[in-house]
C-alpha cells in the first residue's frame, strides 16, 4: 500500500543484500576490512530497524484505510468525506516519508565490501531517521484512528443491521412471489399485484450490489421498503380467494334477494287497489309510485349485479364492491317501499276498525309523561310542560278532526298525527331523564 507497492520493494532489496552478506567475501586488511565490515553491520542493523517500522506503518495504514472505508460506507456523508480527506491528507505525508526510507535504501549498496566508509555512515544516518520518521507517522496514524474509534464503532453498529435487513426484503419477496403463483394457479390473474411486485426487481438488483456502492442509510431504508411493499402483495394474494369467495357469496344472496323482492311487489297493486277503493285519496296517494319505482330498482340491480360479476371476473374488487353496495341500496329502499305499501294498509285497516286503541295509546304516552313531569314538584318545568300541553292540544284536535270528518276521514293523518304524541312523550321523559 505504502509508496505504491513500496513495502515489496524494499522487502526485495533488502533479501538481496542479506544474500550477499551470507556469501562472505571482501578484500583489505584484516583492521581496516574489520571497521569497514563494522560499519556496515550498523548499517545494516538500521535498515532492518528501518524495515521493521516500514512493515509497521504499512500495516497500521491498512487498518486505518478499513475504518475509514467503513465510515464511508456506514457513516453520515459530511462525516465521511471530513474523515476521507483527512486520511487521505495523512497518506500524503507517509508518502513523503516512505519516498526518503526508499532513498535512504538505494543510496548505498551495504552488501558490497568495497562501500565506501563514508557513504555507509550516511546511510546508516539516513536509515535512522527514516525510521524515525516513519515511526512518527505510524503514531500520528495511531492518533487518527483513535480518534476515529467512535465513528467507526456506530458505523459498524450500523452495518450490522444490514445483512438481517436485505434477508428480510430478499424472504418477503420470495413469500409475495410464491403467493402469487398460488393465486395464479387458483385461476386469479392477480395483474395488479404482479405488476407491484415486478416494480420491485430493480430495488433487489440495487440490495445485491451492497453498500459499497449505495451506503448503509440508503441501503437500510431500501430494504426496509422493499420488505414493506412485498408483505403487502403477499398479503393481498393472501386474501384474493376469499376475497373472490365473499364477492361470490354477496352476488349470490342479493340475486335471490332480487328474486324475493320481485315476487313481494306483486302484492303492492292488489294492496293500492284496495287502499284506493276503501280510504280517502289522502290516505295512499304518496304510495302512488311504488310499482313503477319497485320494477325500475329490480331492472337496475339486476343490471348492477351483472357488473359486479364481470368486475369479479376481471379482479377489478373495488368496482365489484361499488356495484354490489349499490344493489344492496336498492333494494333496501324498493323493499322498504313495498312494505310501506302492506303496512299502511295493515294500519289503516286496524285504526278504521278501532280509532280508540290508538287514541289510548297517545294518551297513556302523555299520562306517563306527565306524572314523571310532577313527580317530587308542586308545579312542572315549564320546559317540560309546554311541550307536553301542546301534545295534549294536538290530540284533541286530531280526534275532533276524525269525529267531524264523515264517511271519508283520513285515517292516515289521524295515525300520524296520534303518532307525533307520543313522540313528543317520549322526548319530555328522555329530557327529564336527562338521557
Amino acid at each position: 500500500m505504502i509508496g505504491k507497492n513500496g513495502r515489496e520493494e524494499a522487502a526485495g532489496r533488502t533479501r538481496s543484500r542479506e544474500r550477499a552478506v551470507s556469501s562472505g567475501g571482501g578484500r583489505g586488511g584484516w583492521w581496516g576490512g574489520g571497521r569497514r565490515d563494522g560499519a556496515r553491520a550498523d548499517a545494516r542493523a538500521a535498515r532492518e530497524a528501518a524495515q521493521e517500522s516500514f512493515y509497521e506503518l504499512d500495516s497500521a495504514q491498512r487498518d486505518a484505510l478499513l475504518a475509514v472505508e467503513t465510515v464511508k460506507s456506514a457513516g453520515e456523508p459530511a462525516t465521511a468525506r471530513r474523515v476521507e480527506q483527512e486520511f487521505a491528507e495523512l497518506t500524503a505525508r507517509i508518502d513523503q516519508v516512505t519516498v526518503a526510507y526508499l532513498g535512504a535504501l538505494d543510496s548505498v549498496d551495504l552488501e558490497s565490501a568495497e562501500a565506501d566508509p563514508g557513504a555507509v555512515a550516511r546511510a546508516r544516518q539516513q536509515l535512522d531517521q527514516a525510521k524515525r520518521e516513519l515511526d512518527a507517522k505510524r503514531a500520528e496514524l495511531g492518533a487518527f484512528v483513535s480518534r476515529l474509534q467512535p465513528i467507526v464503532d456506530h458505523a459498524e453498529a450500523q452495518l450490522i443491521r444490514v445483512t438481517p435487513a436485505v434477508e428480510r426484503a430478499r424472504q418477503a419477496l420470495l413469500a409475495a412471489t410464491t403467493a402469487l403463483e398460488q393465486v395464479r394457479g387458483a385461476g386469479l390473474r392477480a395483474d395488479d399485484l404482479a405488476t407491484r411486485l415486478a416494480e420491485l426487481a430493480p430495488e433487489l438488483t440495487r440490495l445485491n450490489q451492497g453498500v459499497s456502492q449505495h451506503g448503509v442509510p440508503a441501503t437500510l431504508q431500501r430494504a426496509e421498503d422493499v420488505a414493506r411493499r412485498a408483505e403487502a402483495v403477499r398479503a393481498e394474494a393472501a386474501q384474493l380467494p376469499e376475497r373472490a369467495a365473499e364477492i361470490d357469496r354477496r352476488v349470490t344472496s342479493l340475486r335471490t334477494r332480487i328474486d324475493a323482492l320481485e315476487n313481494r311487489a306483486h302484492t303492492v297493486d292488489p294492496a293500492l287497489s284496495e287502499l284506493r277503493r276503501r280510504f280517502s285519496t289522502a290516505c295512499w296517494q304518496d304510495l302512488q309510485r311504488v310499482p313503477a319505482q319497485t320494477a325500475d330498482a329490480v331492472r337496475t340491480a339486476r343490471g348492477k349485479l351483472t357488473e359486479a360479476g364481470r368486475a369479479r371476473d376481471e379482479q377489478r374488487w373495488a368496482d365489484a364492491t361499488a356495484a354490489i353496495g349499490t344493489v344492496r341500496a336498492l333494494l333496501d329502499t324498493a323493499g322498504g317501499a313495498v312494505t310501506a305499501v302492506n303496512d299502511r294498509l295493515q294500519q289503516l285497516n286496524e285504526v278504521q276498525h278501532d280509532p280508540n286503541r290508538e287514541i289510548e295509546r297517545a294518551r297513556f304516552a302523555l299520562r306517563d309523561a306527565q306524572r314523571l313531569a310532577m313527580a317530587g314538584r308542586q308545579a312542572p318545568d315549564p320546559r317540560h310542560a309546554g311541550p307536553l300541553d301542546a301534545a295534549v292540544g294536538r290530540l284533541d284536535r286530531a280526534v275532533a278532526a276524525l269525529e267531524e270528518s264523515g264517511r271519508h276521514p283520513d285515517y292516515w293523518h289521524f295515525l300520524t298525527e296520534l303518532a307525533a304524541v307520543r313522540e313528543t312523550a317520549a322526548e319530555v321523559v328522555s329530557l327529564i331523564r336527562g338521557h
